[in-house]
């Protein structure tokens, strides 16, 4: 079991939305970037909401410059943990993101969106659904290890953030 760290959040002052994952799988921490596992579905979800071409080989800038651009930020619930693996399942000792400073720091986030179970428990569980004009809505997770719901399914349920730009 190894100690894991997150990453910074992908994010401006302009940005309305927040979306939240647990924690940064082995192969997003070896690469330093977020969602850097092929098979995750996250960022072709994403370039397909806004339909844009998403490259087999696209940089990690143009996919974060994307997010910025759409007023959409990225940040995961877990500071912390202890972790095998990649699996959600697997994370242990967590320490969640400080998140009171981190709304004051942004005020313009009003929505915020759970990319799997996983996120929106620990939220829920370590942080609270305490934050007043924040509205909180839970997704499909993109990994591959939900697959119980086929990508088409999980694209049209994302689409809701497009409601909130």
């Amino acid at each position: 079991m190894s100690f894991s760290k997150s990453f910074k959040p992908i994010i401006d002052k302009n940005s309305k939305i927040l979306i939240l994952g647990s924690m940064p799988g082995r192969e997003s921490l070896e690469k330093n970037q977020y969602y850097a596992y092929k098979r995750n579905h996250f960022w072709k979800i994403i370039f397909d909401i806004f339909n844009v071409k998403l490259s087999e080989n696209e940089e990690y800038i143009n996919k974060k410059a994307l997010l910025i651009k759409k007023n959409i930020a990225l940040w995961d619930v877990i500071e912390s943990c202890f972790r095998e693996g990649s699996l959600d399942s697997n994370i242990k000792k967590a320490s969640e993101n400080d998140f009171e400073n981190f709304f004051k720091m942004y005020p313009n986030i009003k929505h915020i969106f759970f990319n799997g179970n996983k996120s929106h428990d620990v939220f829920k569980t370590k942080v609270g659904f305490k934050f007043d004009n924040i509205g909180f809505h839970q997704l499909p997770s993109t990994s591959p290890a939900f697959a119980k719901i086929k990508y088409d399914e999980k694209l049209l349920k994302w689409k809701i953030i497009l409601d909130f730009l």
